[in-house]
């Protein structure tokens, strides 16, 4: 799927729990609650995309407030948009994403959306 990721396409990583629409390729890699983590895929994901912006639910804010420093964290030296919208929304926007990951992750409002970048300057 990264292969044909053109500027502005959009890849979704998601926790075991979020509904995948069905005219979306789905890339199912859970294996059991766990396993593989949210964090663990992202950061593999990530080593082979060029990133120049992730949506994530407002809800992580309050719900899952280890996950999201582990989010920013690993963003904080990459010049990376980061914008919250209502986890109804992000759902939604999943229906424009190129994929959706799924991951063995069982801690809650763990998804996010990776809109590629210009791979040349």
């Amino acid at each position: 799927v990264l292969s044909y990721l053109g500027h502005t396409d959009c890849i979704c990583i998601g926790d075991c729990g979020l509904p995948i629409p069905e005219e979306v390729e789905r890339i199912d890699l859970s294996l059991c609650f766990g396993e593989p983590t949210f964090m663990r895929t992202l950061e593999i994901v990530a080593n082979d995309m060029k990133i120049e912006k992730i949506v994530l639910a407002t809800e992580i804010k309050e719900n899952n407030k280890e996950v999201l420093s582990r989010i920013e964290n690993f963003f904080s030296e990459k010049e990376v948009e980061v914008l919250f919208v209502p986890h109804d929304e992000l759902k939604a926007r999943t229906k424009q994403c190129r994929a959706v990951i799924r991951t063995g992750e069982t801690t809650p409002y763990a998804n996010i959306i990776l809109q590629s970048g210009c791979i040349f300057a």
